[in-house]
């Protein structure tokens, strides 16, 4: 952090952009760039507003408050596995362990039984612990086999909030997301219009500014549950740009500038459909594994309604120590019929020669009749191919 802080000094920017990794979340450095010492600005949300939704407990128990409707589950975050079972056996199983301040999957584990639950919450305290330095766990009802669904928002520090419609994030690996697409074919007008309509009232309630997302569950009947809120741009943000022809990055700047945002609700107009793929340097063959390495060959396909950002060119050298994703390819279409074609046909173009993709894996998914009817749920990928 100290680093970073460094390096704006040194190029005298007066802002920073955090991405959608890392520091994008981190109230601590957002509190270092504000300082009086600093006074740089953070393009996102007050660290308050990041501390506050970035917990998974206070932000469920202040979507509560707001009267959005939220998983069954406990009220106060837990710290012991023995006093944590007997929370689960109130609310019955299965069971949903997860690490307060987690994120990609990290500190996850769901409970079938009584006698899973200790077992899984020592694993997920211990990789929360690993991977956030925090040991706080909190329970809620697993819902079984749900559509994944979240609202893209922008609000100004001017009370003006919109929405930028949903996506459908159902395609997920271990919790991690690998396909999105919007809209949601799962959705009905109503469900949409609530779902959309319940996401801004959830970020007015907050009091929210800058760019983030609302994320729901969807099960078979129709009613959605609030899960987290993203107080950050997200990977997937590209395909929400699409469909609404709204730059997410040029609004998150503008609010950091004090400026009012550029557009009205009733001024967005929603337009055909987009799906991204997230292409990751791992071997699906061998159970994912990471592949750093160098890139001997690049070809990125282009043409209209085909979008790919990557920081990737001929002789790039993979490093070993981050996320392993490479590229998103980011499609669209008239409809969503049109947008796969356009997918299954980029991905086929797609070469990075030199090290292992799912590149083949996205392309198999793509092929498959629940994809192709949009019937996917988040158990889509362990059921159909057992990982």
């Amino acid at each position: 952090m100290n680093r970073i802080v460094s390096v704006a000094i040194a190029v005298k920017a007066d802002a920073i952009h955090p991405g959608f990794g890392f520091l994008s979340e981190n109230s601590q450095f957002v509190l270092l760039c504000v300082c009086e010492k600093y006074n740089i600005v953070f393009i996102g949300p007050p660290a308050s507003l990041i501390q506050k939704m970035g917990n998974k407990s206070m932000a469920k128990q202040a979507m509560k408050q707001a009267g959005v409707p939220v998983v069954p589950g406990i009220e106060d975050p837990v710290y012991d596995a023995e006093k944590a079972l007997e929370e689960a056996k109130e609310i019955g199983f299965p069971i949903m362990i997860k690490a307060a301040l987690g994120g990609g999957g990290k500190g996850m584990r769901i409970a079938a039984n009584e006698q899973e639950f200790i077992p899984h919450f020592r694993i997920a305290q211990e990789e929360s612990f690993n991977a956030f330095a925090d040991n706080t766990m909190y329970l809620e009802r697993y819902i079984q086999n749900p559509r994944h669904v979240e609202v893209q928002i922008a609000a100004d520090k001017y009370g003006n909030i919109i929405h930028l419609g949903e996506r459908d994030c159902s395609v997920q690996r271990r919790h991690q997301k690998m396909i999105e697409e919007s809209p949601c074919a799962a959705l009905s007008s109503k469900t949409r219009c609530e779902m959309l309509n319940m996401a801004v009232q959830a970020a007015r309630a907050v009091g929210y500014e800058s760019v983030g997302t609302i994320e729901f569950l969807l099960d078979h009947s129709g009613d959605f549950f609030f899960m987290e809120m993203n107080t950050r741009i997200q990977v997937e943000h590209p395909v929400s740009e699409m469909v609404s022809g709204i730059d997410l990055i040029k609004e998150q700047i503008r609010i950091a500038q004090w400026e009012t945002l550029s557009i009205c609700q009733k001024d967005i107009l929603f337009n055909g459909h987009a799906i991204e793929c997230r292409i990751n340097a791992e071997d699906p063959v061998h159970n994912f594994m990471p592949c750093p390495d160098v890139v001997r060959e690049l070809h990125l396909p282009g043409g209209n309604g085909v979008r790919i950002d990557t920081a990737l060119y001929p002789g790039y050298r993979v490093p070993p120590y981050y996320d392993s994703m490479l590229a998103k390819v980011i499609v669209h279409d008239r409809d969503g019929e049109g947008a796969l074609r356009k997918m299954i046909s980029t991905l086929g173009e797609l070469r990075i020669e030199g090290l292992k993709t799912n590149t083949e894996f996205q392309y198999d998914i793509l092929n498959t009749p629940d994809f192709q009817e949009g019937t996917y749920t988040t158990d889509f990928i362990s059921r159909y191919y057992g990982l």
